[in-house]
């Protein structure tokens, strides 16, 4: 539920640390940002802005706060098929995921190029050019990245689910964003932030808050790349998506997809909240207006949740992204075990031999998806609850 910390700050976290609350009370504290910070109920630490916060700007934006994964987010399908008819064993349908969705870092070959759906987003890669806002020595230099990382995964907490919901349908849920791509642009655009703040004789709090004002050209600049890696993300989601039904059709090829939903979770977006026009920066929060709908995961293991959301104002209609980070990855490492790791997902079709390179998303190290999702019922209603068969992660 909702909790008013100060004038400027708001928060949904029934677990929240005071090092999350100090860093979300030095952006609230912006002379930018135009009404009070709104914390979800997994916020947790990050670089520069919380993560799990939710940011009204006024002319202006923040372009750390929006983070170096623009555009990312969930995708999910209800697929027309139930627990009975998928086969006893899963592991052949969890190889032909990794085989047509690439994990980890890819800089070469995309390895599912025969895929007629990769083709089809390269197509529509084509059309949306360049990033138009950064100069062209850095534009060139990740030319070649641009398609050969479309319709690829990452790493780190990014993945690949096959879900069951109560009614034991079959969900297909997948977590990515603007690969390389954004996190380049991003860099370097935080950067420049970072150079005009210093030129204008500006002291931050935190320099990592410099933000650009609309009457810059470097303002200009970054809105265009961040919308273009925005654009770049659900693409990709689109793509490995597509894959990955491609991937169940090869083994139950009467599969057809029920419904979709594509939501970010990293971004910034123009938007009208208590009466004028605003940029809404939502980092780790979905947009949860009545109607929308949205995908909110847990961690391995546990649950995910397909929502629908109820507009509430005081959260400018947003609502968290998942369960957030308790434990830092570092200290995940440190205080969790793979034994333990491995009993967790001990009834689910997992790259298990990866478990040692998996501990830094232990579901210990999230905070309780059930309790962050209690938090904010105020925020979203429950339409699915959806519990993981099939896992593969980033790595």
């Amino acid at each position: 539920m909702k909790k008013n910390i100060s004038d400027k700050l708001i928060s949904w976290a029934s677990v929240l640390d005071v090092n999350t609350e100090n860093q979300a009370l030095r952006t609230a504290n912006l002379p930018i940002v135009e009404g009070p910070v709104a914390l979800m109920a997994d916020a947790h630490y990050g670089i520069g802005a919380t993560v799990g916060s939710v940011i009204p700007t006024k002319h202006a934006i923040i372009p750390s706060a929006v983070g170096v994964d623009i555009g990312c987010g969930m995708i999910a399908a209800k697929l027309s098929l139930t627990s009975s008819e998928l086969p006893d064993n899963l592991t052949d349908l969890h190889n032909r995921l990794r085989k047509l969705i690439p994990v980890g870092i890819v800089n070469g070959k995309n390895s599912s190029v025969n895929s007629p759906f990769l083709k089809e987003g390269l197509k529509k890669l084509e059309k949306m050019g360049l990033p138009p806002g950064l100069g062209s020595s850095l534009r060139s230099s990740i030319q070649s990245k641009i398609p050969a990382q479309i319709g690829t995964l990452g790493s780190g907490n990014h993945f690949v689910e096959i879900c069951l919901d109560e009614s034991k349908n079959v969900w297909l849920v997948l977590h990515s964003g603007s690969r390389g791509i954004g996190n380049i642009l991003a860099s370097e655009h935080i950067k420049i932030a970072k150079k005009v703040m210093k030129y204008s004789d500006q002291v931050l709090e935190d320099p990592n808050l410099a933000y650009l004002l609309e009457n810059q050209p470097e303002f200009q600049a970054y809105i265009n790349d961040m919308l273009w890696a925005q654009r770049y993300a659900w693409l990709n989601r689109e793509v490995m998506l597509d894959n990955a039904i491609f991937a169940i059709k090869q083994v139950l090829p009467n599969t057809i997809q029920v419904s979709r939903i594509n939501c970010h979770h990293n971004y910034a977006e123009k938007e009208e909240h208590f009466g004028q026009e605003v940029w809404i920066t939502r980092k780790g929060a979905i947009k949860a207006d009545i109607q929308d709908f949205g995908v909110i995961p847990g961690s391995m293991g546990t649950s995910s949740f397909i929502v629908k959301g109820k507009g509430e104002l005081s959260s400018y209609r947003s609502a968290s992204h998942g369960a957030g980070r308790r434990l830092s990855r570092k200290k995940a490492k440190e205080q969790l075990t793979v034994e333990s790791l491995k009993d967790i997902m001990s009834d689910k079709y997992w790259d298990k031999e990866m478990a040692s390179n998996l501990l830094d998303e232990h579901p210990d190290a999230y905070k309780d998806i059930n309790e962050v999702m209690a938090d904010q019922a105020d925020l979203v209603e429950i339409v699915h609850e959806l519990r993981q068969i099939v896992n593969l992660k980033g790595t």
